[in-house]
């Protein structure tokens, strides 16, 4: 799910940052599932296929609920009511690379399937104002309560503010496609002035390969080329299975979004570009080695994808021919702030040697980073340090100079074995990017299949060239020193919790998801004696187009539980009612957020209506209160993959934490990130209380039987 906490969180608290996945489905940073993805987000609860379109088949695969067996996902055999012309010209649509002429009368299957979904809703505003007043309960003091009390009063009054601007929101509502969507894209992600780099975009670590050398290396990176080709194939074709979520269809949307896509820097607003779209697309990906960038084409002159040993050939290309680290590397110019990559960006695009490498990387399907051997670490810190490479490459003397970060899509591959994923957040959350993962993971498992090469000699694949005047050298010396302040800055741990894993909460009829999110609460609460404004995402993909929103974990019941936990006043088996009773509360929460009523977005889009209507910001958005609730001290996300993985991604705010977990069968992957700048946090020790709360919580749940709340 990527999501985390949403960077907009970041504003609400007075720093800028977008909001995020499940980032952060996964979303965001990761834009998460039903349980939350973030930097993320996972589809979960998908049911079988409802009966009412013809011409559908249902599959076994896929990700589907945590909670239940394998998911069933449905894909469109035939198109609805098709006539035989139309038939013919679905027939006649070539693979690949083309785009026929028929559909611009035919709707192919991915818009058929958008155009069914239903339009987000506007929540009730009495109801978001209600909520919004509980959400509060357990985070603020009686008397901060009180206040706030009186200022949603003052909101909610017929004819008043509030209503006004409800009336607004829901005009907006009939006259979009989806009346967040283009909101939350510009202020959680594209007007958001820090790095992408740890602040925004997450990292997946992917489980080591036991390639030790350069051969293995390239084998490997030629393997994964070839999945992700065939992953595009089904996005080009549109035969992409059709996600479903308690019974639901899900939005494909992001799907169509991650490859082929650029973040283009602005001076106060990025911009995304999508290639993958139009009469020329994509042919290449990027290639980066030792700081160098190369094109290489992944296509055969009649639109064939190359096969695994034609890649190979070209990646040995490109490895014998820049053998020599780069001494200046543009790369780390992505690393930096917006604003400062944006001036340094239209510097650098002055120079047309410049500019059409600069667009060689934006158009390209994606980049693959060829990384050189991490430092050799113990391996109870391996994780963590592969964590760290993918979110930031280590820094200038490492790998950070061998990314574009605002390339959607990078994979990395080091010579030891080390592997992994970098994201641009903007254009999706995790559940996508875990999907694509997944299938490639599986795809470089595949044998390999005898396949007769085009015996034409594959072109050099053309290295990208750079000329490098003495004011973007300084540029990039800027930005080495401010993305080395920011790698020692981060602290990152990844756990892996092997006592036990989904099995456990499943068996005592919990979600799995619940039970880790009040694992959460305790540790936070045993740590600091009290409880903090809690951010899971949630997926809004049952609604066309749509992102994320936010399950606020921190409920009056979890505070009860966490309360509880330690205090001897209580029996375990009240201990264990109320931790029932608040991991219940999670899930209610949880399905009142994927149906579109949660609290957040809806407070966020009535405060983007009051300035787009120009009226002065009511008090409700300026109180202490409200600052509080936004200010998000643990931003998490459930990202479930079948591959044995896990995301990671920084925290929101200056001394919070991000927390992305993986639950597996029998083990549970975490990646908990802190700042090392703020002396309040610590990654590893938030690590331990969390494996201590998970312990803890199974013991009371043996202890005490189950009785009915």
């Amino acid at each position: 799910m990527a999501g985390r906490a949403s960077p907009y969180s970041r504003m609400a608290a007075g720093r800028p940052r977008p909001g995020a996945v499940e980032r952060r489905s996964g979303g965001a940073r990761c834009g998460r599932g039903v349980l939350a993805t973030g930097p993320g987000s996972g589809v979960r609860g998908a049911g079988p296929c409802s009966p009412g379109w013809p011409g559908l088949r249902t599959l076994s695969g896929g990700r589907g609920d945590p909670d239940r067996p394998r998911e069933r996902f449905t894909v469109f055999s035939v198109l609805p009511a098709m006539d035989r012309k139309q038939k013919q010209a679905e027939k006649a649509r070539p693979c690949g690379l083309l785009k026929p002429t028929a559909l611009d009368k035919i709707p192919g299957r991915f818009q058929l399937h958008q155009e069914a979904l239903p339009h987000l809703p506007v929540p009730p505003l009495q109801q978001t104002l209600d909520r919004y007043l509980l959400a509060l309960q357990p985070i603020i003091s009686p008397e901060e309560l009180s206040h706030t009390q009186e200022l949603v009063a003052e909101f909610r009054k017929p004819g008043g503010v509030g209503e006004r601007l409800q009336k607004g929101l829901e005009r907006r509502a009939r006259k979009t496609e989806n009346w967040l969507s283009d909101w939350w894209l510009k202020t959680a992600y594209l007007e958001y002035r820090l790095p992408v780099v740890v602040h925004s975009s997450p990292g997946v670590v992917l489980p080591k390969q036991d390639f030790l050398d350069r051969q293995g290396q390239l084998r490997f990176a030629a393997k994964l080329i070839e999945g992700i080709l065939d992953f595009k194939s089904m996005i080009d074709n549109e035969t992409l299975p059709v996600e479903y979520m308690g019974g639901k269809p899900l939005c494909m949307n992001q799907y169509y979004q991650i490859l082929s896509s650029c973040r283009i820097p602005g001076p106060k607003r990025d911009s995304i570009v999508n290639y993958a779209k139009g009469k020329k697309q994509s042919r290449h990906i990027t290639v980066v080695h030792n700081f160098q960038f190369f094109e290489l084409d992944v296509y055969n002159s009649d639109g064939s994808p190359l096969t695994a040993d034609q890649l190979f050939i070209q990646l040995e290309k490109i490895w014998n021919t820049s053998l020599q680290t780069n001494k200046e590397p543009i790369g780390i110019l992505t690393t930096n702030h917006r604003n400062s990559w944006a001036k340094a960006y239209n510097n650098l695009l002055k120079d047309k040697t410049n500019k059409e490498s600069v667009r060689a990387i934006e158009k390209s399907i994606c980049t693959v980073c060829l990384d050189a051997p991490m430092p050799r670490v113990s391996e109870d810190i391996y994780k963590s340090r592969v964590a760290a490479q993918m979110l930031h490459g280590g820094g200038s003397r490492l790998n950070s100079g061998n990314r574009w970060f605002d390339k959607t899509l990078q994979f990395i591959i080091a010579e030891d074995g080390s592997c992994g994923l970098v994201y641009e957040h903007a254009p999706s959350e995790g559940p996508p990017i875990v999907s694509l993962l997944d299938h490639i993971v599986e795809f470089t498992k595949k044998p390999e299949e005898v396949v007769k090469s085009s015996m034409v000699p594959l072109p050099m694949p053309k290295k990208l060239r750079f000329n490098i005047t003495p004011e973007i050298k300084n540029d990039i010396e800027k930005a080495k020193q401010n993305l080395n302040i920011m790698v020692e800055d981060l602290d990152i741990k990844v756990m892996v919790f092997h006592q036990f894993g989904k099995g456990f909460p499943k068996s005592e009829k919990i979600s799995p998801d619940a039970f880790i999110q009040l694992a959460l609460q305790l540790a936070y609460f045993r740590m600091y004696g009290h409880a903090c404004a809690t951010y899971e995402s949630a997926s809004l993909r049952m609604f066309r187009l749509g992102r994320t929103d936010t399950i606020r974990s921190t409920s009056v019941d979890s505070l009860k539980f966490v309360q509880s936990m330690d205090s001897p006043d209580k029996s375990d088996q009240e201990k264990a009612d109320l931790l029932r009773r608040a991991t219940q509360a999670h899930r209610e929460y949880t399905d009142m957020a994927i149906r579109g009523n949660a609290i957040d977005r809806h407070l966020l889009g009535l405060k983007l209506q009051a300035i787009e209507d120009l009226v002065s910001m009511p008090e409700l958005f300026m109180d202490t209160a409200y600052a509080v609730a936004m200010h998000f001290n643990l931003s998490t996300s459930q990202v479930p993959a079948k591959t044995d993985c896990v995301m990671c991604f920084g925290p929101v705010v200056p001394d919070g934490y991000g927390v992305c977990y993986n639950p597996m069968e029998e083990h549970i992957n975490f990646a908990v990130s802190a700042f090392n700048s703020c002396a309040d946090t610590n990654a590893a020790r938030m690590a331990h209380y969390l494996e201590k709360a998970l312990l803890d919580m199974r013991f009371l749940l043996q202890a005490a039987p189950k009785s009915k709340l």
